[in-house]
């Protein structure tokens, strides 16, 4: 069967697809037998550094705290950018010169600035300030203030393209029915934005999690690559610890892609079934149509309008 991409292999693509696949996965397997041979050499597989990950005292004492406070920073940011992000991302395509202007200025410089050094402004703002922050909390505090600039300004670009790649059609017909351009944005464009920005959405929520870790590098916070390295210093297991946390990392970032995957079929199931199927014979009344037509009227048409006589076949 061909497609619109591409067209059915024949014989001789077949046979050169199999060979492919066949020589991908001998040097896929010849560079795991070296990764084995070199932690062997190096006495990296050995039983006794990677028995602390079999108790409750590494997982309790080190790397569960340091994963709750990875999501605690990554949540935070979230909650705060996303609602943020959609603000810039509208003010952006505003009628007024100077709403645009201004956010278009802070959603460039923010992105322009990377996350690491707006954690290390933020960090110094709060050492200065008089702001009451003790230092246990101020490194959550810079580095979820770093995240959310960055990540603000970045998901406020996809909130504008997502927005801007809906057909013209679906904004005229709104304003041809009297609704404000507020009501339009709200009731109509960001509805169905949104499933196309899913995808890019929840790549940016990624990166939010895995950005945590520069917070644990440059200011100390207690985040999971933090807390290896503590781990590491008491049992001297580090390759072990950076293999279980790369794990953790893994596993967290697919719960996290494999929740929207979900949310976004589930999202697109929905609008499939919210049309309303008419039959050949069904008397066009807009009150047999739920008065999708309007507010005026009897059943949601303008007030004298109806459509109680069938079109001539």
């Amino acid at each position: 069967m061909s497609s619109v991409l591409y067209d059915t292999p024949g014989p001789r693509a077949k046979r050169r697809n199999v060979l492919l696949s066949v020589v991908f996965t001998l040097l896929l397997a010849l560079l795991l037998w070296w990764v084995w041979r070199t932690m062997d050499d190096n006495h990296q597989l050995e039983w006794d550094l990677w028995q602390p990950f079999t108790t409750g005292e590494a997982w309790t004492t080190y790397l569960l705290p340091g994963l709750a406070d990875t999501l605690k920073a990554a949540a935070i940011s979230m909650v705060i950018a996303l609602p943020l992000g959609a603000v810039f991302g509208i003010a952006r395509m505003s009628d007024h010169a100077w709403v645009r202007g201004v956010a278009g200025t802070v959603v460039e410089f923010f992105r322009a600035i990377p996350v690491l050094l707006l954690m290390l402004f933020a960090n110094e703002l709060y050492v200065r300030s008089s702001l009451n922050i003790s230092s246990e909390e101020r490194p959550l505090y810079a580095v979820v203030t770093g995240l959310v600039l960055y990540n603000a300004s970045v998901l406020a670009e996809v909130v504008r393209a997502g927005i801007l790649s809906l057909p013209r059609g679906q904004t005229e017909a709104a304003y041809a029915v009297g609704l404000r351009k507020g009501q339009t944005m709200t009731s109509i464009l960001l509805p169905q934005a949104v499933t196309a920005m899913l995808p890019a959405i929840v790549s940016q929520l990624v990166v939010i999690v895995k950005d945590t870790a520069l917070g644990g590098v440059m200011l100390g916070f207690t985040e999971l690559l933090n807390a290896r390295q503590t781990l590491a210093a008491n049992y001297a297991n580090v390759i072990p610890s950076f293999i279980v946390v790369a794990i953790i990392y893994i596993i967290v970032n697919f719960i996290l892609t494999s929740f929207a995957s979900w949310l976004e079929q589930r999202l697109r199931r929905s609008k499939k079934s919210t049309g309303a199927v008419l039959g050949e014979d069904t008397e066009m009344n807009p009150a047999a149509i739920g008065g999708t037509l309007g507010t005026g009227g009897e059943g949601g048409g303008p007030s004298g309008f109806t459509f109680k006589d069938k079109p001539p076949r």
